[in-house]
């Protein structure tokens, strides 16, 4: 039964497909409704809720003092963890980081860091012996699919209306972390054996491989991870590139029309 599922799933999905209609009405590349709220969580010093579809995830930012890296003295650090347990679904098992999870925060991170916002020379206190580490905790509360967009989007509301507790660590007065930009990452899912945005729980359980575009200002790529087997053509690719450049500039304003 668990095989036959899925395989009756994904004939549904590709007759759907065929006649340009996805298993919830929306268009191909029309995304869910989505809503952002900001400094949620009271115990974090910045923090973001998003409600996307029927997905909900909370992220949180925390800052700690710690030693640098060898290799990077006079720079902070940036770490970024993704917590996935079955409150967000039945498919997922309480334990030590599952490869989804591992995964999921690993994306998030790449997009952010690869993108450069966070200029990481700032947050050296004494070369060589304090630095400060920035930290983005994510809980996924519900998984009705496209938790990496949902996770990327709450992870850098989270990091522009962050506090930086100077006060706390006797270093000055408390100030708003420097974010230069605003990455934001969307993601496109094969199914029915077409590229759609937003793939919902179902799409994803019937689908194929999936691809995400982290994107910046003036729409830089900052980062492209695929997920699962499977290809893609240049023609593909130049598609969901120009869709992806589109869906990353209004994630990008939503984001900013939340800073104070």
């Amino acid at each position: 039964m668990v095989a036959l599922v899925p395989s009756l799933l994904r004939q549904e999905l590709a007759n759907l497909a065929a006649q340009d209609q996805r298993i919830d009405g929306r268009a191909q590349f029309e995304a869910r409704e989505l809503t952002l709220e900001t400094d949620c969580l009271y115990n974090a010093e910045g923090s973001a809720k998003v409600t996307w579809g029927d997905t909900i995830i909370y992220a949180g930012v925390k800052f700690e003092m710690r030693t640098p890296w060898p290799d990077r003295p006079a720079q902070g650090s940036l770490m970024c963890s993704a917590e996935l347990r079955p409150i967000a679904g039945r498919k997922y098992e309480p334990g030590p980081p599952s490869p989804e999870s591992i995964e999921l925060s690993r994306v998030v991170d790449r997009g952010i860091r690869e993108s450069n916002c966070i200029d990481m020379d700032k947050l050296c206190i004494i070369p060589g012996e304090k630095v400060l580490g920035v930290m983005i905790d994510i809980h996924v509360l519900s998984d009705q699919g496209n938790i990496f967009d949902a996770c990327a989007l709450g992870a850098i509301a989270a990091l522009r209306t962050a506090i930086v507790p100077a006060e706390r660590f006797d270093i000055g007065e408390d100030y708003p972390l420097t974010v230069s930009m605003t990455p934001t990452m969307a993601s496109f899912t094969r199914v029915g054996g077409r590229y759609v945005l937003d793939a919902n729980e179902e799409e994803e359980l019937g689908g194929d491989e999936r691809i995400h575009i982290t994107l910046g200002d003036e729409g830089h790529l900052h980062s492209l991870q695929k997920g699962l087997r499977g290809t893609l053509t240049p023609a593909e690719f130049a598609e969901i590139l120009e869709v992806a450049q589109s869906r990353c500039a209004e994630l990008a304003e939503l984001v900013n029309s939340k800073e104070a």
